[in-house]
């Protein structure tokens, strides 16, 4: 039997038909908390803050706190976080729908975007900017390759440590086995941690994880470059294992990156390892923060906010009530105050065991004796005294010298009038690549045949600093029985064995000796303490440690010679190896000068014009120094702003609202930067 319709029929179904192929609706609101509230990424300052939409029925499941998503904004569609849904919305007029969800991936956490805004708040920035920096950008592929949402399983609890089963590590230290103890048993301890020289303080870092790891928490450990992750993870592995624990670097592909981010973000895995990129990682249940030689400027953010790794990380475990752990052979000021202000406590070993570990170390020059033997001793190069250490140590082991320039001949002078030699054509610092090559211009790379000094027409150049490069051809010559290893630049050696050797290395690329070396020889340290700077004598002891530690006992003949004036209170510190009382005085002086972290420091940096416009209209809050302006680089100008520590919330909230009230007005940017580290 054929069914026969009348027309109306006919309409009726046809319109019931496109009403079921046509897809849901946008303009119907989700039934259950319709307003999304959006971190939406706009780099404007006068936009930070959260902003409502109306979650559209067809995305009501899909949307999460912490998902990515696409909104309209200001005629374009840009990217966003959702922070939170919500019953209504305090905005007056209506609110637009989201237009999609990118990926219903949960991977903005609460606490995560809490210490974010802190974060911005502390360095007056805005919570877009730190976002970028604490999210990975999103990659599809490996997003697809495990299921998002809550873990499967508790990552498995490692066997929990006791004293006993520490060896001679933390046990050398007062107060070592209290730490532990207290992390394994749930507890939030705070400890600034002076290393013995050596290489286990890696496997100490990794004991104190797994002990955190032990009592159901996670931890985050960051360290200033890859080749400190790689000595940390493979002590880490050694405890539990590859898969108990993922390594955030920025060296990571964005595949690699992403996956070890989801892992955490997933609650697999709640032990992470990284530089910069770490301190942000969400881990569940965080019980320790963790950070390895905090005065290394690799810790410094090059990028918007300007903020450091280590505030970064006491502001997490403030807000997340973890314990925070500050180690490093040397000792940073800011570290101190945290001492001693109490709300560090100091882990450091005796006297007598500082003695045992550490190299004996000495000055060219320091004795009367020396200086009978050799009238040149301070005013040489390499002193008579460096060359009969050196002899002698090759016969144990490998010598590292530590150079601290880069290059063959980095800077060149005239040899006439002492003035530094500039190239002809857009006047740029000359330097010598290569024994092969003429010198040439750093900046244009003019090649400077027919050189002669505008000022006394000198024809003759002279190197006042010769770098690395120039410095292993030379002991190549002095030693031509032995090799001689360049690490620095392009070219960073990891380790080398224990065969007798000359290594020469710039700052931050020593590489590790099997059995540690026989001697260590620091050229040039008047260059290092030369230079401009706020902590230069602080950064300079830092790399000092760093290179000396690698030496091993004087009690197996370890010695390192440096080469410089014997009263600096800086190589006297290093001499006595005393760091924690070097930062003590660093921070007397600090506090003297009102000088962070005793107080609160903000430069301003634009034009003149622009900066003088900006300084009109600051509101600044009492008791603040304005210092300044002064001319920089490329035609710029700086003010400094200084106020104490306890009103430093009062001047960076006066900052944002500067650069929100100047990006609402389309001005001229004006860079800001609070407590930078450095400051010349």
């Amino acid at each position: 039997m054929v069914e026969s319709f009348t027309r109306t029929e006919q309409l009726a179904l046809a319109k019931g038909r496109a009403r079921a192929a046509a897809p849901p609706r946008t303009d119907v609101a989700a039934p259950d908390v319709p307003v999304a509230r959006i971190a939406v990424d706009i780099p404007l300052a006068h936009l930070d803050r959260l902003f409502d939409y109306v979650v559209p029925l067809n995305l009501h499941e899909s949307v999460v706190p912490g998902c990515r998503v696409k909104v309209r904004f200001a005629g374009r569609d840009v990217d966003g976080f959702v922070v939170e849904r919500a019953e209504e919305s305090g905005h007056l007029g209506a609110l637009a729908p989201l237009r999609r969800v990118v990926s219903s991936e949960a991977v903005l956490h609460p606490q995560v975007l809490a210490v974010a805004r802190m974060v911005a708040d502390r360095y007056a920035g805005s919570l877009g900017d730190v976002l970028r920096m604490a999210v990975p950008p999103r990659h599809a592929r490996v997003e697809a390759e495990g299921p998002g949402g809550e873990a499967t399983q508790e990552p498995t609890k490692p066997a929990p440590l006791h004293p006993a089963s520490l060896g001679l590590s933390w046990t050398r230290e007062v107060g070592g086995e209290a730490l532990l103890e207290r992390l394994a048993n749930g507890g939030s301890p705070r400890a600034v941690w002076t290393a013995l020289p050596g290489i286990e303080w890696a496997s100490q870092l990794a004991e104190a994880v797994v002990a955190t790891a032990a009592s159901g928490r996670g931890s985050v450990v960051c360290l200033p470059d890859i080749r400190d992750v790689e000595r940390v993870g493979a002590a880490l592995e050694a405890l539990v294992g590859r898969d108990g624990f993922v390594v955030l670097t920025s060296e990571l592909g964005p595949a690699a990156r992403y996956r070890a981010f989801l892992a955490v973000a997933r609650g697999q895995v709640r032990i992470v390892l990284g530089n910069r990129a770490a301190a942000f990682a969400p881990v569940r249940k965080l019980g320790l923060v963790a950070i390895w030689d905090d005065g290394d400027d690799l810790h410094a953010e090059q990028r918007a906010p300007y903020h450091h790794t280590r505030e970064v990380l006491l502001l997490r475990a403030h807000h997340e009530r973890c314990a925070a752990l500050l180690g490093g052979f040397g000792c940073s000021v800011e570290a101190r105050s945290l001492i001693e202000s109490g709300w560090a406590a100091h882990v450091s070993a005796a006297r007598e065991q500082v003695r045992r570990a550490a190299p004996l170390v000495h000055v060219t020059g320091d004795t009367d004796a020396e200086l009978a033997r050799d009238f040149a001793a301070t005013a040489t190069r390499m002193p008579r005294r460096v060359f009969e250490v050196v002899r002698e140590a090759l016969r144990a082991g490998p010598v590292l010298v530590h150079s601290p320039r880069y290059g063959y001949l980095p800077a060149l002078t005239c040899e006439r009038c002492r003035q530094a030699a500039r190239c002809a054509a857009c006047s740029g610092p000359l330097s010598r690549p290569s024994e092969s090559v003429w010198p040439g211009c750093r900046w244009c790379g003019a090649v400077a045949e027919q050189w002669s000094c505008p000022h006394c027409q000198g024809r003759v150049l002279r190197a006042p600093v010769v770098g690395s490069l120039r410095t292993g051809q030379e002991w190549g010559r002095s030693f031509s029985s032995v090799r001689v290893h360049n690490s620095g630049g392009d070219h960073v050696l990891s380790d080398v064995d224990d065969d007798p050797a000359i290594v020469i290395a710039t700052p931050g690329a020593e590489p590790v000796a099997q059995g540690g070396y026989a001697a260590a020889v620091l050229l040039d340290t008047w260059l290092t303490l030369s230079r401009p700077g706020l902590r230069v004598d602080e950064e300079a002891l830092r790399r000092w440690l760093n290179v000396a530690a690698l030496v091993r006992p004087g009690s197996e003949g370890g010695r390192v010679i440096a080469v410089g004036e014997p009263t600096s209170p800086t190589l006297q510190a290093l001499v006595r190896w005393d760091p924690a009382g070097f930062a003590s005085r660093g921070l007397d002086e600090r506090r003297s000068a009102h000088l962070p972290p005793v107080s609160r420091l903000a430069t301003l940096t634009a034009s003149p014009d622009v900066l003088t416009e900006a300084l009109v209209s600051l509101e600044l809050p009492k008791l603040t120094e304005v210092l300044g302006p002064v001319e920089v680089a490329d035609g710029e100008a700086r003010v400094v702003l200084r106020i104490p520590r306890e009103r430093g919330a009062g001047l960076t909230k006066a900052l944002q609202q500067l650069q929100a009230g100047r990006s609402s007005r389309k001005l001229a940017s004006v860079r800001v930067q609070v407590d930078p580290l450095e400051l010349t």
